[in-house]
């Protein structure tokens, strides 16, 4: 009779390698994957990930079951140990969070042992997995499987592997914590914590990978080749904007890649130029809701409106260059219901302009 394995998954670059050396290992065996990753933040990376571990299992033949996403539980958890380091306490925690649900569901479908891709993880300490099985198999009465397939090549192999099978490579090991300390070691934006309000797709966001990725498993199912090329580039984050008048915060929507150095400006609209309002400081723009409506052929009632349905970020580039008539401007173009000559406003921007790599879907016709 088979015995069967509970497998907890973290991501497609670990599990890809792992469940087909853990099957060499257990030939006879019936290997289930179990992906119950709650401390994964934002929910849309959770997606993400899940949408390619998905994938992963498909392609090798393995089983695959969804936990819950209970991520108010697992900060409860973890409160108090928020600024520890990787492989510190709240590692550990995680780990006993995670792996004690595995242990339940294992008892749940009567699976004699559990492991968890966690142990091929180069950042994640094999002897606090080991640690935290050994408590489960003395509460649950089932067997954790610890296997070391990092040496003798282990990793080298896995991370090749994981390239020919072009996986989803996350470059954070989930959590919200350590997002933040890694982006503050490297100096960047997080900016996997930015969404709009309108929901509007941004460059090289989760959600812009999220579509790369449901568009490869098209592809595939189509049987077209494809390949997932890299590009550097320059991204675009707004913080924060407003416009005021004398008295009151106005409706305006501030299109991408507006950017002002000192982040607040205060003047007039002084002349007109065709379609286009000038303002008399720091190269500000102001066009009317309708002309934004003309150019990209919307029909936006309101600003409001635009605000929280806006177009593709695509289509506020076109706008961009068709205003200014360059594709490298950085011109704070500003949208108003209404726009009128001599307003005056107190305009402020926190906007981030920087290097960043994004991944391209490009189909490969033979």
């Amino acid at each position: 009779m088979k015995n069967k394995i509970l497998v907890h998954i973290c991501c497609s670059i670990d599990s890809h390698f792992f469940l087909q050396e853990l099957q060499k290992k257990h030939e006879n065996d019936k290997i289930i994957g179990f992906f119950y990753d709650p401390n994964i933040h934002p929910f849309s990376e959770y997606q993400l990930r899940l949408l390619d571990v998905k994938r992963s299992c498909k392609k090798l033949g393995f089983e695959l079951i969804e936990g819950d996403y209970d991520y108010q539980n697992w900060l409860r958890a973890v409160r108090g140990f928020e600024n520890e380091p990787e492989k510190g306490k709240r590692c550990l925690i995680c780990f006993d969070n995670r792996l004690e649900v595995t242990a339940q569901k294992a008892k749940e479908l009567n699976c004699k042992f559990i492991t968890t891709t966690l142990l091929t993880s180069p950042k994640k300490s094999l002897e606090q997995l080991a640690t935290v099985g050994e408590n489960l198999k003395q509460k649950y009465d089932v067997e954790f499987l610890v296997y070391d397939f990092r040496k003798n090549g282990g990793t080298q192999k896995q991370f090749l592997m994981a390239k020919e099978a072009k996986l989803y490579h996350q470059d954070y090991c989930g959590c919200i914590f350590a997002l933040n300390k890694q982006r503050i070691e490297q100096n960047r934006l997080a900016d996997e914590l930015f969404s709009q309000i309108g929901k509007q797709i941004l460059p090289e966001s989760i959600e812009s990978r999220i579509e790369l990725y449901q568009n490869r498993v098209k592809l595939e199912e189509q049987n077209i080749d494809y390949k997932i090329i890299r590009e550097k580039f320059l991204n675009y984050r707004l913080l924060n904007g407003l416009v005021k008048d004398t008295l009151t915060e106005i409706c305006s929507y501030i299109l991408s890649y507006s950017y002002l150095k000192r982040k607040k400006a205060k003047g007039k609209i002084t002349f007109k130029i065709g379609e286009i309002f000038y303002f008399n400081r720091e190269e500000i723009k102001f066009i009317p809701l309708c002309t934004f409506n003309k150019i990209l052929k919307t029909k936006y009632r309101t600003v409001k409106e635009l605000i929280f349905n806006p177009p593709k970020f695509e289509d506020e580039i076109i706008l961009r260059q068709k205003l200014l008539n360059t594709p490298l401007s950085l011109s704070p173009i500003i949208i108003l219901d209404k726009v009128e000559l001599n307003s005056k406003y107190e305009i402020f921007i926190d906007s981030k302009i920087y290097d960043d790599v994004k991944e391209r879907l490009i189909k490969v016709f033979n």
